[in-house]
């Protein structure tokens, strides 16, 4: 799992970490299981209305336009994932920071030709291997790559987190917060983060200043990290 570092518009610097490789594989096999089924059913079906043949072709393509779509339709309707990406938890975003919009999309489904299909994935695995940020061809031509969301329950996953011993801490007026309040920051702080939901962020960000009265010109990203550590700090020593 690579590591890598997504720039805003608002230039908050926020750090993903890439899907592995075998999760992509996973979720290609189940979407591929799920259209071989469509496909399947959409045939016996016309075999059971007893369709003549001369029009049998042409309910065929037009059954299978959804399974023919696939990729794209699902992308773009439930925001980067399909179903086989949502079960593996990954989700496709913009290098950059933005949302991912239909031309996005577009364009990942359209060089899938090349990266799986003609090659049978081999384009994909090797670009992904070699260019890093989990990009695949298409994921270059579109600016995306596909993050995972899954979350490691570690020590920085709970209130308390560790800190280096020469930590200076700068704003004691976290002490307002409650345990229970800090927490929540916190876990918002972490979702937003994973999510690239840069407009959580800025509202923790206002939201801690106003209750804490605080006047910081830290970024928003670096600002309520910092917050996080100074609570665990002082908490930590009482």
């Amino acid at each position: 799992m690579e590591q890598f570092q997504i720039e805003t518009a608002q230039n908050i610097s926020i750090n993903q970490n890439t899907a592995h490789l075998g999760d992509r594989m996973l979720a290609y096999i189940i979407d591929s299981f799920i259209i071989g089924i469509y496909i399947v059913l959409s045939v016996l079906l016309l075999v059971y209305m007893e369709v003549d043949f001369e029009d049998m072709w042409a309910l065929y393509l037009l059954l299978n336009l959804p399974a023919f779509l696939y990729y794209v339709l699902l992308e773009t309707l439930m925001d980067g994932k399909t179903i086989g990406k949502s079960l593996m938890h990954i989700r496709v975003v913009k290098i950059d920071g933005s949302k991912p919009n239909f031309a996005s999309y577009l364009i990942r489904w359209l060089m899938r030709i090349l990266d799986v299909v003609i090659t049978s994935g081999g384009v994909a695995v090797l670009t992904i291997l070699i260019r890093g940020k989990g990009q695949r061809v298409g994921d270059i031509a579109a600016g995306t790559t596909v993050i995972t969301e899954k979350k490691k329950v570690t020590l920085k996953d709970t209130i308390l987190s560790e800190l280096p011993e020469d930590y200076q801490p700068q704003f004691p007026q976290v002490t307002v917060f409650s345990d229970s309040e800090m927490q929540t920051i916190k876990e918002l702080f972490d979702q937003a983060k994973r999510n690239s939901d840069h407009n959580v962020i800025l509202k923790l960000d206002i939201q801690i200043k106003k209750v804490a009265n605080i006047v910081s010109s830290l970024q928003p990203i670096e600002f309520v990290d910092v917050i996080i550590k100074d609570y665990n700090f002082y908490t930590q020593r009482l």
